[in-house]
């Protein structure tokens, strides 16, 4: 790992290494015939350009295959499309240079963007050009025999030779219709970032045409710069229009085929791939998200059959990964069963219990290879296999973070895969990227500036998962003066903090160092601990989340030096809903809040991911009124500081000034810290150092006078 400049703060590498994450090995891929890993890195800890790289698996070398400053003498940090900035702030990418690639299906051509414009490169020649084309250009992908590569331009699906010529595949005269792009709802809520996907043969391209006309009108404005407009998005609030979604097979030849299925009742488009080249599978959802259906689709008729189907009295969880096809046909999906998330395979469960499954990483022939965690357990993640002779096996038993990459065909005799296994572990900062019985790739990340004082507890009754943070040199029973207490939570659906990895807890440790003692628990809701846990907060976002921070607290006591009389809480996103929450119905456990980017009203929240849990207002609002902070505005007793990017398109500021509004109007003193230019993302390295600094200073002189003895 690289050295940190001399006299360096944590607030400021934290800030200028974007969390710690720049130079790492990241974005990998393994080629078909098992040779080579590509990826994306860039130079130094605190370089944000990404390059893309190849490592050659025989002898363990790398190779630069392509540099934006050398492509383009920039880092690219201008000109970017609008559909590209968008997909970055759904992806929370923060860095610049090449920050998304796409090969073809042996990995021996990839093509990617730099400030809107199309490159291509060769992963074997290691050389690469820009491919002079009608632009801008966003999501570009080689077809999967490596002759041509697709785009999206603006509002229109295009197809590039490799000479430069290209055309317009599919395009809409009306400005409410785009061809080929995800839409809001997918990229944020679904994790479906792609509107469009090659046939095996590269003759015919299934896209997404989305139109947006019934989904309301939002504007973003830019108070510090008035003499500009404001930015138009379309919004699908709770229990609002959604996009209409429907999904084209568009032949090369010019032949196009709409893809039937009831869109009435499953409006939800979540997720194709083509299984065959002229078949496809695409899951659907319903909007109550109750029910879920993979179809298959004749590519020819447009005619679709179901093939798996689940539903839930709750909601169906979409399981990244799902569905795979295994070498024979059978369907890979996953689903609750019996209290668990549990992996299917053409309909029958073929994993126990007692494990739940988060993902599915991959098939290769009758294997397929996962990611799960014991069900009583997620601050750990581990790599499983599964083989159609019905063994199971984890290929990860160190306590810690794994996933794995999985390629073609490593050189022997049992036909098994490269594997390329990412590692991250408590003990030791950062991650190791390392082909499985081969060569590590390097990281150059920073090694943080503090060092987790750390302890992972699970409390009481619910196993209650929880970090404790010291301050460094401090020890559980070294008979100092009890600790001023921080907590540092999510706390919420989709999102893990008290893990068994390093740097998770780093942030943690710096509030720790000083003074606090700070407590991280990941309570009801959140992902990893079966359906019970999950659906604890069905039609309640707020009661068994603070309950569950509450009772950590209370457990974490017993066993450290914590003055009760001094507890603040902070949060982003859901944790800043949480850390409000805290000091608005619990003041006599909470003292002081810093609520970042908080949904106060779930009203303003958007419909796949609020309707989930609270349902649709529209048919019935009372678990709405029930969670909303507005009407406890006139509870608050405790120092609230409020934060917020004004740019933020996923928790608009309203949130924030809505809340702010409420609570002048009820007389009672809060602060807003607004943050110019910012969205829901803080990746400018001034504000993510200073906003650290700004929240300690308000905690310090928020909280009551210690220390009790």
């Amino acid at each position: 790992m690289s050295d940190t400049p001399i006299n360096d703060t944590f607030p400021r590498q934290y800030a200028r290494t974007q969390r710690l994450t720049l130079g790492e090995p990241r974005n990998v891929t393994v080629s078909a015939d098992g040779l080579r890993v590509a990826f994306l890195r860039s130079r130094a800890g605190d370089d944000p350009v990404n390059c893309l790289w190849v490592l050659q698996i025989a002898d363990g070398s790398e190779r630069l295959v392509a540099d934006p400053l050398e492509l383009l003498g920039v880092a690219d940090d201008d000109n970017r499309p609008a559909e590209e900035r968008a997909r970055r702030e759904r992806m929370r990418e923060g860095a610049s240079g090449i920050t998304a690639y796409t090969t073809d299906e042996a990995a021996t051509v990839t093509a990617f963007t730099l400030a809107g414009r199309l490159f291509v490169a060769g992963l074997v020649s290691g050389k690469a050009r820009e491919l002079a084309v009608e632009g801008p250009v966003f999501d570009p992908r080689p077809d999967p025999v490596a002759t041509r590569v697709a785009y999206v331009s603006g509002r229109s699906l295009r197809v590039a030779e490799l000479d430069g010529n290209s055309w317009e595949l599919a395009g809409d005269p009306s400005p409410q219709v785009t061809w080929g792009s995800a839409e809001f709802i997918a990229a944020e809520e679904m994790h479906r970032f792609r509107g469009y996907w090659w046939s095996p043969d590269g003759s015919a391209i299934a896209a997404c045409r989305v139109d947006v006309t019934p989904v309301a009108t939002w504007y973003i404005t830019d108070p510090a710069n008035p003499d500009r407009p404001p930015s138009e998005i379309r919004y699908p609030a709770a229990g609002t229009a959604n996009a209409i979604v429907g999904l084209h097979v568009l032949a090369l030849d010019g032949g196009s085929t709409e893809v039937m299925w009831d869109r009435d009742g499953y409006p939800y488009l979540t997720d194709v791939r083509w299984n065959g080249p002229e078949r496809l599978l695409l899951t659907v959802q319903s909007r109550d998200q109750r029910s879920l259906m993979v179809l298959e689709a004749d590519s020819k008729s447009g005619d679709t059959s179901p093939v798996s189907a689940d539903g839930d009295l709750a909601w169906v969880e979409l399981v990244p990964g799902t569905p795979a096809v295994l070498a024979d046909g059978q369907l890979v999906t996953a689903a609750d069963r019996d209290g668990a998330r549990r992996l299917l395979v053409d309909g029958e469960v073929v994993t126990p219990v007692d494990l739940q499954v988060r993902a599915v990483l991959g098939t290769h022939g009758d294997e397929v290879y996962f990611l799960a965690n014991p069900i009583d357990d997620a601050t750990v993640q581990h790599v499983w296999r599964w083989q159609a002779d019905g063994s199971l096996q984890a290929l990860t038993d160190e306590p810690g973070v794994h996933t794995v990459t999985i390629g073609g065909p490593q050189a022997g005799p049992d036909n098994s895969p490269v594997i390329v296994l990412r590692t991250a572990v408590l003990a030791e900062p950062g991650a190791i990227t390392a082909v499985v019985g081969g060569p590590t790739i390097t990281s150059f990340a920073q090694q943080p500036l503090v060092t987790p004082n750390v302890r992972l507890h699970h409390y009481g009754e619910r196993r209650l998962a929880t970090a404790v943070l010291l301050p460094t040199g401090r020890s559980l029973g070294d008979g100092g003066p009890k600790l001023p207490v921080l907590l540092d939570p999510y706390g919420g659906p989709h999102a893990l903090r008290a893990v068994a990895a390093h740097n998770a807890h780093t942030t943690s440790q710096w509030f720790a160092d000083q003074g606090f003692a700070v407590i991280v628990t990941d309570g009801r809701g959140t992902p990893g601990r079966g359906s019970e846990w999950e659906r604890a907060v069905l039609h309640d976002l707020a009661t068994a989340p603070l309950q569950d921070q509450v009772d950590a607290l209370r457990a974490a006591a017993d066993d450290y030096p914590l003055d009760l009389a001094r507890v603040g809480i902070r949060g982003w996103s859901f944790g800043g809903y949480l850390a409000a929450l805290a000091v608005l119905r619990r003041p006599d456990v909470f003292h002081a809040a810093i609520a970042g980017a908080p949904v106060t009203e779930w009203r303003l929240y958007d419909t796949h991911y609020t309707e989930r849990y609270l349902g649709d207002p529209s048919v019935d609002a009372t678990a709405y009124a029930a969670t909303s902070l507005l009407p406890l505005a006139d509870e608050l007793t405790r120092p609230l500081l409020l934060v917020h990017g004004l740019a933020d398109d996923n928790v608009v500021a309203a949130h924030t000034l809505q809340l702010s509004n409420a609570l002048l109007a009820a007389g009672k003193p809060h602060e807003v810290l607004p943050l110019v230019g910012v969205s829901h993302m803080t990746p400018q390295e001034v504000v993510a150092e200073h906003l650290l600094l700004h929240q300690l200073e308000f905690l310090q002189r928020s909280l009551p006078a210690g220390p009790a003895n």
